[in-house]
């Protein structure tokens, strides 16, 4: 190639305001999920102490290799702790700004409300209400679009996994009304 490259830029329209005020800073999250997996890495060691971390006489005790494993990951929170905590006179990066927090949040808040919903109405309509509701609403895709996209994909979901290979699924009312 004999000429000058040029470069592509792409831009989303969606993307999050790059001034979007910042929400959490990296210290203060790695401060978070440290002092988290720490306790989680207490937890494990004391079960695990609790079950046999020895030897016997067949070989090593039921908790010997995780209770060590659980040692290493608190060792390895004490170093970030540590870390960061050695750091707090510099300036802390921001982590997460307001306008990217409310995009995972239109992500997270759905996916745990079909988690909750599939108990009660089972996986094919917590599954339409989700990709329905995703297109529609954070697609800005036409909602008859979205409805019969939806529509399709859990009737063939249904078809595949209950009637095809007869797999149990987590069902709800609309499954037993219609006899399944």
């Amino acid at each position: 190639m004999s000429g000058p490259e040029k470069e592509i830029v792409i831009e989303d329209p969606a993307a999050p305001a790059a001034d979007s005020p910042p929400v959490a800073g990296t210290r203060s999250v790695d401060i978070a999920v440290s002092l988290l997996l720490l306790a989680f890495a207490g937890l494990l060691g004391w079960d695990n102490w609790r079950t046999g971390i020895g030897w016997d006489a067949a070989g090593p005790k039921p908790g010997y290799f995780p209770f060590y494993l659980s040692v290493i990951l608190a060792g390895a929170c004490l170093w970030g702790l540590a870390k960061e905590l050695r750091a707090r006179k510099q300036p802390d990066a921001p982590f997460v700004s307001r306008a990217q927090l409310r995009r995972v949040m239109q992500v997270f808040v759905p996916t745990v409300a079909f988690c909750v919903l599939t108990q009660w109405l089972g996986l094919y309509v917590a599954s339409f209400l989700l990709i329905a509701g995703f297109m529609a609403i954070i697609g800005r895709i036409a909602w008859w679009k979205s409805l019969l996209t939806a529509f399709v994909f859990a009737a063939v979901m249904f078809l595949t996994f209950d009637v095809a290979f007869d797999v149990i699924m987590p069902k709800g009312p609309l499954e037993a009304w219609l006899g399944r």
